[in-house]
């Protein structure tokens, strides 16, 4: 049996960008800005140097089919969409690792937030030692797509 699922968002991403062209997503700053009722949960959290931001990805479409090709190039090979990191999924549901800047009150700044202007923020939890991997496992093929994937 399946659960329902609901979620409401705490916040909204703030940084003026409502276009993908051309956007180099590590060197953008963007402001994560709660709600009112959710500032004092925040209390502690500018002790930390990076945090998780999970948003909804309000403006992607559903997935056209269950496999796609990593940033749509013709060069990358056909794998399913789990394992892309395309925001066409079957909850677009996007998790990022960004570097936390400062907090103004309700607001934090952060640095390589992978979110247009205006995506509701759904959570917000600190980034620990131990969520590094030391040697992860990849195929091929991000390699071949350099500067477009983070890297820590």
């Amino acid at each position: 049996m399946r659960t329902a699922v609901s979620c409401s968002p705490i916040g909204l991403v703030r940084n003026g960008i409502t276009d993908l062209t051309g956007i180099t997503w590590e060197e953008t700053t963007s402001q994560v800005v709660l709600d009112p009722p959710w500032e004092p949960a925040l209390e502690g959290i500018e002790a930390f140097s990076h945090i998780w931001v999970v948003f909804w990805l309000d403006r992607a479409e559903p997935p056209p089919s269950l496999k796609a090709r990593p940033m749509g190039r013709e060069d990358m090979p056909e794998v399913g969409i789990f394992a892309t990191r395309s925001p066409r999924r079957p909850n677009p549901i996007g998790i990022t690792v960004v570097r936390l800047l400062e907090r103004r009150g309700r607001v934090l700044v952060v640095r390589g937030l992978d979110a247009l202007d205006g995506t509701p923020v759904l959570d917000l939890k600190p980034y620990l030692r131990g969520d590094k991997v030391a040697r992860p496992r990849l195929p091929s093929w991000p390699r071949k797509l350099g500067d477009r994937v983070k890297r820590f």
